[in-house]
């Protein structure tokens, strides 16, 4: 396992190496970025189809640590968590402890066609870390309309604000039905919140789930220098809260104090032109509803 002063060592260690596939402003990348600097280059990348595969792949092999390129396993689009445990359970077998395994899957491959695998992962309480980059629609095959896409939103197979508040699919209270280890929320507009939970998932044993919200340049259509304000105005508006899960400590909210209007972050989103002052009234009320929840849930009662 790393010590503290070695994880504190590799934040000023870069392994995104240029040139690779991502987008200018594309949150995926940050947040992978983010991810390897708490951990280390000590990991194997397992990767399905996604933003990240090719990014990281074409037109050269782009992640590169200290000893070299980092190891990544590109794996089909349902499996990446039986992938990684695989791969662990062999290390194990190996004697190798200390190599981190990480599924690194985005919002399709985790909310919808690689569900299974997830949730029985989890349930078996695979000694992996898991990582869904959520950009919230399958981005990289044109933007199609995924399990994590918000109501409001335009793809290619969804129009119009049908369906806003109608809450997509919480993954954080799914891995807490499993009871696993450990559950976090992230965003790359938090770092400095994503490096520490990350540091923390590195010294814990079994399953550990990341849910990171990845603003995508082309798919929500805005300007690229805008990434990490959506990323904090997803926190700021409780749309996406960031909350960690211990099985030992149980629910905590991070960034409770942040409160700011719905408004502003639909409107500077064109996937949410759509979006009207009804639809943002129906929208706020089923967060306000999601938000009580946890709330109830970590003891923060007195938390409006």
């Amino acid at each position: 396992m790393l010590t503290t002063d070695q994880s504190l060592r590799y934040t000023d260690q870069e392994f995104i190496k240029p040139p690779h596939g991502f987008c200018p402003g594309c949150g995926a990348a940050l947040a992978l970025r983010y991810f390897l600097k708490a951990i280390g280059d000590k990991v194997i990348l397992v990767t399905p189809p996604g933003c990240s595969a090719p990014s990281i792949s074409f037109p050269k092999p782009s992640l590169v640590g200290p000893n070299g390129l980092i190891d990544v396993i590109h794996c089909p689009f349902g499996s990446s968590a039986v992938f990684a445990g695989g791969i662990k359970a062999a290390l194990e077998i190996r004697g190798d402890e200390e190599t981190q395994v990480i599924a690194w899957a985005g919002d399709g491959a985790t909310f919808d066609i690689g569900f299974s695998a997830l949730s029985a992962a989890a349930q078996r309480n695979e000694n992996i870390i898991y990582v869904c980059y959520d950009n919230e629609a399958y981005m990289n095959t044109g933007n199609q309309r995924s399990g994590s896409t918000p109501g409001g939103s335009t793809t290619t197979t969804s129009v119009g604000p049908s369906g806003v508040g109608n809450g997509e699919k919480d993954l954080i209270w799914i891995m807490m039905g499993h009871d696993v280890p450990y559950a976090a929320t992230a965003t790359i507009g938090y770092a400095d919140d994503l490096m520490t939970k990350a540091r923390k998932a590195v010294n814990i044993k079994g399953f550990r789930f990341f849910h990171i919200l990845t603003p995508c340049v082309p798919g929500w259509k805005y300007p690229p220098h805008l990434t990490v304000k959506l990323s904090k105005l997803a926190v700021q508006t409780r749309l996406f809260p960031l909350v960690e899960y211990e099985r030992a400590g149980g629910l905590t909210i991070r960034k409770k104090d942040l409160k700011k209007l719905l408004e502003e972050y639909v409107g500077l989103q064109g996937r949410l032109k759509g979006v009207g002052q009804q639809e943002i009234q129906k929208w706020e009320a089923s967060l306000q509803r999601r938000w009580d929840r946890l709330c109830r849930v970590s003891g923060n009662l007195d938390d409006s």
